[in-house]
Formats: C-alpha cells, structure tokens, sequence
C-alpha cells in the first residue's frame, strides 16, 4: 500500500524528472563542447545546470501547484529550495576553488602522498538560474 502511495506522488516524481534531465544534459553539454563522452557527470557534482537546484525547484513548484501555493507545503519546500540554491552557489563553489588552489599547491610542492581534491563541486550563478528554470518547467508540466 505504501509503496502505491509513493508511486503517483507527483511532486516526488517531478523532482526525480527534474534532476535526471540536468544530469543527463550534462553528459550531452561535456560531448558538444569537450568532444568526448564522459558518463561520470550523471552522477557527478557541479556543471551546467544544477541538478540539485533543478530537483527542489520541481519540488517546489509541483508542491504549490497541487496543494496551493499558499499552503505550508509550498512555503516549506521554497525556503528548502532557496537554502540549496544558496549552498550550490555560495558554499560549494567556494569550496570547490578552495580544492582548486590546494591542488595547485600540491602540484608545486611535488607531494606524491597527498590526494587531488574534486574541484568541480559547485555552480555558477547561472548554472543556479538555469537549474532553477528547468525545476520551473518541469514542476509545472508534471
């Protein structure tokens, strides 16, 4: 019964849609414009757009259109998704060059025992605002 229950939540659905269409356009964006196929991004972090911005942008939208975008839900998911989309951009991205000038650092100083950090790990501002417009899109059509 349970699992019924789950299987036509909507809003779970349009965010499980929602982030599946941004990590898989980063495959295709990483082929067009580096030439080469790179399967890693459909689980990897950072890139163009957002995929956790995309995924609590659906949520979001999907929420208020079927419980009213007056409701506590909607209120709830929107501020979930503003503290995300702040983190993917804010405290990620500046982690991620953080990572970035470590690595650097490494490299000069010829450390074979230290590992290199990930660097790629948050997003531009308009990889945030891409993101979040397909989140809108996809909230909105599911």
């Amino acid at each position: 019964m349970g699992f019924t229950k789950i299987a036509y939540n909507v809003p779970l659905w349009a965010a499980i849609i929602s982030w599946a269409i941004a990590q898989s356009s980063k495959i295709i964006l990483v082929f067009i414009t580096e030439k080469r196929f790179d399967a890693t991004r459909i689980v990897g972090t950072g890139g163009m757009p957002s995929s956790h911005t995309a995924l609590v942008m659906a949520l979001a939208v999907s929420i208020g259109k079927y419980n009213g975008f007056d409701s506590p839900f909607f209120a709830l998911a929107l501020i979930f998704c503003f503290v995300v989309m702040y983190d993917a951009a804010g405290i990620r991205r500046a982690a991620g060059k953080q990572a970035e000038i470590i690595n650097l650092l490494i490299l000069d100083h010829e450390l074979p025992d230290m590992e290199k950090l990930k660097e790629l790990l948050g997003h531009t501002p308009l990889e945030v605002f891409v993101g979040g417009i397909l989140g809108i899109v996809v909230g909105i059509w599911i």
